[in-house]
């Protein structure tokens, strides 16, 4: 009853004829349920067809048609069971062929031999266990990644979070070293987490100082070497491993210039050598176009994007810039109407819409400076 209320209020609002209303009914009903309707925040009776139909009405009438387009042609949505995949596919698929090569390489074999021998698969059992993976923020959802291996990877193994004290250190050195020996360490060390869009949470140059989660990550573990010395269960030369569940081509670029920038900086850097993965790389076409340097207008990448731009700059509120203006700053923009580093994606993440998505699917203001918006998509910020 309320999803035919819904799509009868969303002819409406789209002055729809009747042929047209069925033919858009079948696809709305189908995307909402089998997709959008999962989206964390929507709530009973408020879900995707009644936000959309609040959405569309802020639009003038001549530009609901190409909001609605927006929507239907270029959402991207990725649900909760399809980060489950990515999640349950990253020991299996990312994790092991690099294990199975390194034990490879110390008993003189081919990868594809390491688990013909007893010898072979017992030396990649114990390096295995001398991976540590951590967890950069509750995307990363350890829970998951735990369960969808258990009996693979040990509880000792996989941290939640990042910040870690000297006493969990010294157990985590305590419990490696009761089931491989004195001396054993940690050697390979993976930091996870959900999602990059344009690199720059996870690390950048601010005014000469690098910032973000892996500056932070590499100045706790210096701390604590320190503090612990052989007590310390990391290995001095260990390699360290940055792995998001999802990504774009424009953090991938990011991320391996800045840390090897970064690693060229650090005089007293923790780690040896450093790898760049993802479980799925989004394709490049989903950004919607780029900025010139100097500008503040995008050019669309794709023609038929640019009347979904032209509404990013109609139905904008520049609060969103002001209210962030300090991250905005670091990441060299001027105003929101893209999203987070310009990054122009229409995509949304079922637990959250990242920053990164254009704005005009998220953004919640009164209009104070500018015109006000309303969310299809409400996003839980942590800025601002």
């Amino acid at each position: 009853m309320i999803n035919a209320l819904a799509l009868n209020l969303i002819a409406s609002v789209m002055d729809w004829t009747n042929e047209e209303a069925s033919k858009e009914y079948a696809w709305l009903k189908l995307m909402s349920a089998v997709k959008y309707d999962g989206y964390s925040d929507f709530r009973a009776g408020v879900r995707f067809l009644e936000s959309l139909v609040t959405w569309l009405k802020q639009f003038d009438i001549k530009d609901r048609d190409f909001a609605y387009k927006l929507v239907k042609n270029r959402l991207v949505y990725i649900s909760a069971a399809e980060m489950q995949q990515v999640i349950e596919s990253f020991v299996p698929e990312v994790v092991t062929p690099y294990l199975r090569g390194v034990v490879a390489k110390e008993l003189k074999l081919k990868p594809y031999e390491v688990w013909g021998s007893q010898l072979g698969a017992v030396a990649f059992k114990d390096r295995l266990r001398r991976c540590l993976f951590v967890g950069l923020s509750d995307g990363s959802r350890i829970d998951i990644l735990r369960r969808s291996n258990a009996g693979i990877l040990s509880q000792e193994q996989v941290l939640p979070m990042m910040n870690i004290g000297n006493e969990k250190w010294r157990g985590l050195n305590k419990d490696l070293i009761a089931e491989q020996g004195e001396g054993a360490k940690f050697e390979d060390v993976y930091l996870i987490d959900d999602f990059t869009a344009s690199g720059t949470t996870f690390i950048r140059k601010s005014a000469g100082a690098w910032k973000g989660k892996l500056d932070k990550f590499e100045k706790m573990l210096g701390q604590a070497r320190k503090d612990l010395r052989d007590k310390f269960p990391i290995a001095d030369d260990y390699n360290l491993h940055i792995h998001h569940y999802v990504s774009t081509h424009q953090a991938q670029d990011a991320l391996a210039a800045r840390v090897s920038e970064a690693e060229r900086d650090w005089k007293e850097k923790t780690f040896d050598s450093v790898s760049i993965t993802e479980g799925t790389l989004l394709p490049k076409n989903l950004r919607m176009g780029l900025v010139p340097d100097g500008e503040d207008k995008m050019i669309a990448a794709d023609i038929l994007d640019a009347s979904a731009l032209s509404l990013c700059e109609k139905y904008y509120d520049h609060h969103l810039y002001l209210r962030l203006k300090v991250h905005c700053d670091e990441a060299g923009q001027s105003n929101m109407k893209y999203g987070y580093a310009n990054c122009a994606l229409p995509l949304i993440l079922e637990h959250n819409t990242p920053n990164n998505a254009l704005s005009l699917l998220w953004a919640e203001t009164k209009g104070v400076n500018g015109h006000p918006m309303r969310p299809l998509f409400l996003r839980r910020d942590r800025h601002g």
